[in-house]
């Protein structure tokens, strides 16, 4: 039988082939590349869509959340609280800054920063919360956002798998301070290439990152702060601009078939993800948990399904962050989520019979054991 990949970026070319293969003629004849007319529409589209009144485009997701945290003033002797489970590009990007990371343990509902350990992780020197919608799933936000108030910190939300979410009616990206996207092609949003976006209500911030995207130039070559080179080129923010148009139908969707992935697989030894009825889940990931994941993994492989495992090692005990000083034991919901997680192959060109294929694998590999 044919393998089911994770996920098959050539059926959704495929499906919107004209308008893209126009989109990038259209550009390419123009012959402008860098910070030209598409990127200025895509940012009026994107901020648009996302209920915000600014968004600027950068080179990539890692870099819009370094440059979100970097234009609301986090730098060196500063913290920025993020959750451990994430992926590493999280915790790189405040690193970045030359802020230290404090890292908090997470809800194991949503897979998200837990909001009530950060009472125990403020000190005088935390600046910024970073909330992660982590897998497509938007964060518990009010208790975020009521904290930081009280304690006046910023909330930057990492958005970058969760394109169109809603908490509480509101996109995610609209709810704190400021945002940050990424485009990486896999991305619900994805570009042909690396991409990102800083988003936010706020136009001194908006200003400051686009100043900081571009070596900090108020003026040609001319630097009035020290910025970067993080540059949205014109041919990723054509083809954004296309895609944007079916993101909400591709997220639709996705959560058809998270809803069928659920109900084939109901009631079995095996954790399934949960929908906040609060929020609008649009499942970035399919992510389930069985206490033998390595096992199912390689028993889905050998039938031809492909995984992947989102994320097998948490930032904490990741060899490059032990001098941050945690240990095991230390953030026992991360670590047991890291020990379980497995994502199933789920993308909008997905069938429904190739979702049955996937249950049915699953449903024999718990029967067995």
């Amino acid at each position: 039988m044919p393998e089911i990949p994770m996920v098959n970026l050539r059926k959704q070319y495929e499906s919107i082939r004209f308008e893209l293969d126009e989109a990038i003629s259209r550009i390419l004849t123009k012959g402008s590349f860098i910070l030209g007319a598409e990127v200025v529409a895509f940012e009026e589209e994107f901020a648009e869509y996302c209920g915000v009144s600014h968004a600027v485009g950068v080179a990539s997701g890692t870099e819009a959340l370094q440059l979100a945290l970097q234009a609301c003033g986090v730098g060196e002797n500063t913290e920025v609280i993020a959750p451990a489970h994430t992926a590493v590009a999280t915790i790189s990007s405040i690193e970045a800054t030359g802020a230290s990371p404090i890292l908090v343990d997470i809800d194991l509902m949503r897979y998200a920063l837990d909001a009530n350990l950060l009472a125990r992780s403020i000190t005088s020197r935390t600046r910024a919360i970073i909330p992660v919608h982590l897998y497509g799933c938007p964060v518990d936000m009010n208790p975020i956002l009521q904290f930081a108030r009280e304690n006046n910190l910023l909330v930057i939300e990492d958005c970058s798998q969760a394109h169109g979410a809603l908490y509480e009616d509101n996109k995610v990206g609209s709810l704190g301070d400021i945002a940050a996207f990424s485009f990486y092609p896999t991305k619900n949003l994805g570009a042909f290439g690396d991409g990102g976006a800083v988003v936010t209500g706020n136009s001194k911030i908006a200003e400051k990152v686009r100043l900081l995207r571009q070596y900090g130039w108020k003026e040609h070559y001319i630097s009035s702060v020290k910025g970067i080179n993080s540059r949205l080129d014109e041919l990723q923010a054509g083809i954004l601009r296309v895609k944007l148009r079916y993101l909400d139908n591709w997220n639709l969707r996705r959560q058809q078939l998270a809803e069928l992935y659920c109900g084939l697989l109901a009631d079995k030894e095996l954790t399934l993800p949960v929908k906040p009825e609060n929020s609008s889940h649009v499942f970035h990931q399919f992510v389930v948990r069985h206490p033998r994941r390595d096992e199912l993994k390689q028993y889905l492989m050998e039938h031809g399904i492909h995984t992947l495992v989102h994320y097998p090692m948490p930032i904490h005990l990741q060899p490059a962050y032990v001098r941050l000083g945690y240990s095991v034991g230390n953030l026992p919901n991360t670590e047991l989520v890291s020990r379980e997680v497995l994502s199933l192959p789920l993308y909008p060109e997905l069938t429904e019979e190739e979702i049955k294929r996937v249950c049915q694998n699953v449903i024999d590999f718990l029967s067995a054991v």
